[in-house]
């Protein structure tokens, strides 16, 4: 192995290890990040081995970095794991200190230049600023620059890959506002009502054919053609408030909150009982909606009764018709305190009523997740679709998911 390979790498640790390791390290520093983020370094670490201390200083950053105020804390915690560091606040500030890997700069091959041609006035188009290893601007000269290996995109574009238990409170304020703004249809459905239709290719229409006959005193000399009308059909949100979903509960309220805006939508949540929320989730100002569903669910972040719920729900309204031919979207980790047989039964009582249920579980998009959760394992059988929706980019597909006009499929 070459030199400058970290001790760790030399040993041969296996790529969970050393990142969840780290990751560990950095949560302590005081590094924002969920575990979900080890699993991916831990992924990365496979693909791009660390061969020395160069790539897996890069390996690691492009995972876990995604803001440049971060650098710092992350650079520090890093040579105290990989040099043999005591404490990295202890030494912070002391100039004897080698640099940490990134921080300086090196000499390379002048690249082809791209830029194009000034304009006509001599002034050079305008680049865009280039984010530099070390945290500078790119303004070096043109004999030497910086390893700008991490592209910093956007910061709305940055979001839309973000998990949401990865977000900052002002970042997830504006998820909230990006969230609030997504539009959900469902398929469409023929209602028993009737519309008149000119085109012959529909149904004729006995009675209006007979009335139009009756009204001109005579034999009906016009055939009156008529169709089905055809309405979307209603959209039902159940979602879980409970304290295992509680980095994911504001801002699947705010798709609540833009779902509820329609006319055939209802948002529900539950923790240890259900909670209808329709009328609070419709008003139009965000924060008193929130405010509004806060203080009618007063089990917010407890224990979860999944089955319980599903029970009310089932007995309450889906009966009386709100689950009749809808969509149901359960939001939820499937961590239940009831038994997974009573989780099965009430999951078989909404099966018969529902047209779709998709079930969004943000713990999906954790790598190598396998549904071994009680309540997930029992509900996922009576389920046509199973997504993550755990980023903005996410919950595209569970989008997909509640306008597909197939119903009920069986898992194989």
């Amino acid at each position: 192995m070459a030199e400058g390979v970290p001790a760790a790498g030399r040993r041969g640790v296996e790529a969970a290890a050393l990142a969840a390791g780290f990751s560990t390290a950095l949560r302590r520093a005081g590094l924002p990040g969920s575990p979900d983020r080890a699993g991916w370094l831990a992924q990365a670490l496979r693909l791009v081995p660390p061969t020395d201390r160069g790539r897996l200083y890069w390996t690691a950053r492009v995972v876990l970095v995604w803001a440049r105020d971060q650098l710092p804390v992350f650079d520090a915690v890093f040579s105290a794991v990989f040099d043999g560091m005591e404490d990295p606040a202890g030494n912070r500030g002391d100039a004897n200190l080698p640099a940490p890997i990134g921080a300086g700069e090196r000499t390379r091959a002048a690249a082809p230049d791209h830029r194009p041609a000034a304009t006509a006035g001599g002034v050079p188009a305008r680049q865009p600023p280039v984010l530099s290893s070390g945290g500078g601007t790119g303004d070096e000269s043109p004999g030497t620059g910086r390893d700008a290996i991490l592209a910093m995109a956007s910061a709305e574009e940055r979001l839309r890959g973000t998990s949401f238990a990865d977000l900052t409170a002002e970042e997830a304020a504006r998820m909230r506002e990006l969230v609030r703004r997504i539009v959900l249809s469902t398929p469409a459905r023929q209602s028993r009502s009737t519309r008149r239709w000119a085109h012959s290719s529909a149904r004729l229409d006995i009675r209006r054919t007979i009335r139009a006959a009756r009204r001109s005193g005579a034999e009906a000399a016009t055939l009156v053609y008529s169709r089905r009308r055809v309405r979307p059909r209603r959209l039902v949100f159940l979602c879980d408030i409970s304290g295992s979903m509680e980095p994911y509960t504001a801002v699947f309220l705010s798709l609540l909150q833009g779902a509820a805006a329609g006319a055939l939508a209802e948002a529900f949540v539950f923790s240890t009982r259900l909670t209808r929320l329709t009328r609070q989730l419709a008003v139009r100002n965000p924060g008193v909606a929130l405010a509004l569903a806060g203080a009618a669910a007063p089990d917010w972040a407890g224990g979860t009764r999944l089955a319980e719920s599903l029970r009310h729900f089932v007995d309450r309204y889906g009966r009386r018709g709100l689950a009749r031919g809808a969509v149901v979207v359960v939001l939820s980790d499937g961590w239940a305190q009831d038994a997974p047989e009573l989780v099965a039964a009430q999951m078989a009582r909404l099966r018969r009523l529902a047209f779709r249920i998709v079930w969004v579980n943000p713990r999906k998009a954790a790598p190598g997740y396998q549904p071994l959760a009680g309540g997930m394992a029992a509900a996922l059988p009576y389920c046509d679709a199973f997504v993550s929706g755990h980023s903005y980019a996410a919950l595209a597909e569970a989008a997909a998911a509640i306008r597909a006009e197939a119903g009920f499929h069986p898992p194989m």
